[in-house]
C-alpha cells in the first residue's frame, strides 16, 4: 500500500499520486487504471475519496471516464487527422480543397436563416441581427472515427445573387466560391483558429472524451474590393485532430522610384 503523506485535502493527495503514477509511465498511456476497490487498498482511503480523485484528473484530461469500461489513461500520441487548410483551382476554374474526399455526410444538410451575431457580424463586416442564409453539416471520417461540425453563412444580398443556391440550398462550399468567381469576383481568403471548451451539443455531436477543447476554424472569403462574401466554420475535437498550412512569402510592392 502507497502511503498518502502529503499536506492538502485526502483526495488531492490521491489524485497527487496517480498524477505521479500516470506521469512516471507507471500507468502507461491508453491502459485501464486499477478498479476503486483496488485504489482504496492501494492507498488505503474510501471510496468516495478514490472517486473524488478521479473526478480531479478527470478535469485535468488526464484520465477519460468510458461508462461500463472504467478510467482509462488519455493516450500522448499525435491526432490521428491531419486537415491541410488550403484551396486549389483546376486549370478547369473549378476549386478544390484537400481532405475533400475524406470527410462523408452521414445526415442531410440542415439549412435555414438565421442573423448574424456579434462574432460573425464582425467577421462579415455587417451589423448585428443582419439576415444571413445558414448550412450546417456533420462530417465523420471513417477511416479515424473523427466528427467534424460545419457550417456555411452568407449574407442575403450574396446569396440572392447566385441562382445556384436558390436551386440547391445546400450547395458546398467549393462550388460556391466557382459560381462567386463566375459571378466576377475575384477571391481570396483569410482563416482564423481558436480553441474554447466545448458547449454540450458540441461535446455530443462530436462525441468528445471529458476536458477535451475544441478547435473553431472561421474561413472567410473575400470579393475583388475585400468585402467579406461568405463565412465557413469548422468545429472538431483538438484530441482527434490537427491543422496544416501551406505558408509562402509574400512579394513587397515595388519601390516608386523618385524623380
Amino acid at each position: 500500500m502507497s502511503e498518502i503523506q502529503r499536506p492538502g485535502a485526502l483526495y488531492q493527495q490521491v489524485a497527487a499520486a496517480l498524477r505521479e503514477a500516470i506521469l512516471s509511465g507507471e500507468f502507461a498511456p491508453d491502459s485501464l487504471l486499477p478498479s476503486e476497490a483496488r485504489l482504496m487498498t492501494r492507498y488505503g482511503v474510501s471510496r468516495p475519496t478514490v472517486r473524488n480523485a478521479i473526478a480531479a484528473l478527470r478535469a485535468e484530461g488526464l484520465i477519460d471516464v468510458r461508462h461500463g469500461k472504467g478510467s482509462f489513461v488519455r493516450s500522448s500520441g499525435q491526432p490521428v487527422l491531419t486537415i491541410e487548410r488550403r484551396i486549389t483551382r483546376t486549370t478547369k476554374g473549378e476549386f478544390e480543397m484537400p481532405n475533400g474526399d475524406a470527410w462523408q455526410e452521414p445526415e442531410e444538410p440542415s439549412t435555414y436563416r438565421t442573423r448574424t451575431t456579434k462574432d460573425t457580424g464582425r467577421l462579415l463586416k455587417l451589423a448585428e441581427e443582419e439576415a444571413l442564409f445558414g448550412c450546417d453539416r456533420l462530417l465523420t471520417n471513417p477511416s479515424t472515427g473523427t466528427r467534424a461540425m460545419h457550417r456555411t453563412l452568407i449574407p442575403f444580398e450574396v446569396a440572392e445573387a447566385l441562382p445556384l443556391l436558390s436551386k440547391e440550398p445546400s450547395t458546398p462550399p467549393a462550388a460556391i466560391y466557382q459560381a462567386l468567381a463566375q459571378a466576377g469576383h475575384s477571391l481570396s481568403w483569410t482563416e482564423t483558429v481558436r480553441a474554447h471548451m466545448p458547449l454540450p451539443d458540441e461535446r455530443t455531436t462530436l462525441q468528445l472524451p471529458d476536458a477535451t477543447p475544441v478547435l473553431h476554424v472561421t474561413r472567410t472569403a473575400h470579393g475583388s474590393d475585400g468585402r467579406p462574401l461568405l463565412l465557413e466554420e469548422l468545429r472538431v475535437g483538438a484530441d482527434r485532430a490537427e491543422l496544416a498550412y501551406r505558408i509562402t512569402a509574400d512579394k513587397q510592392p515595388a519601390r516608386r522610384s523618385r524623380a
